[in-house]
């Protein structure tokens, strides 16, 4: 979540931070606990200072995939009217494609530690062009 990349894109969003926070909770918990976690044991996780109970993990893991549901509809919805057409859409399937770069190159790992400056050096030149181009398009929308 501290992520400067994350940081753009999700002040860019329909999610609010917690709402992003109980939907990475819910995706990832399972897989980095290596077995299955009930709501409450997943409530749990979330940074808040007060106990939070299931029933409002559940509620804000709700409206979170609600959000998630309406903003590609809404995509769908002006591609369909005319309003959104590929030209439009250009900068983001661009920002897309670089951001999985991105994500693809982190999750490399060097062949020898002698790899290792020159990959962080690259990494940090596509952090900084990512982050100045979501920048760029949050602002222009």
């Amino acid at each position: 979540m501290n992520d400067p990349i994350v940081k753009t894109m999700a002040g860019s969003s329909h999610l609010t931070h917690t709402q992003l926070e109980t939907l990475l909770i819910d995706v990832l918990a399972e897989t980095l606990a290596n077995k299955p976690l009930k709501y409450d044991e997943k409530a749990r996780l979330r940074l808040t200072k007060a106990k939070l109970t299931r029933g409002a993990f559940n509620r804000t893991l709700r409206q979170a995939k609600e959000n998630v549901t309406k903003s590609i509809f809404t995509v769908l919805l002006l591609g369909y009217l005319g309003i959104f057409d590929t030209t439009t859409l250009d900068p983001y399937i661009e920002i897309a494609n670089k951001l999985h770069s991105y994500s693809e190159a982190c999750k490399g790992t060097p062949d020898t530690n002698a790899d290792i400056p020159e990959r962080l050096k690259v990494l940090q030149t596509i952090k900084e062009e990512l982050e100045m181009n979501l920048k760029n398009l949050s602002t222009s929308a």
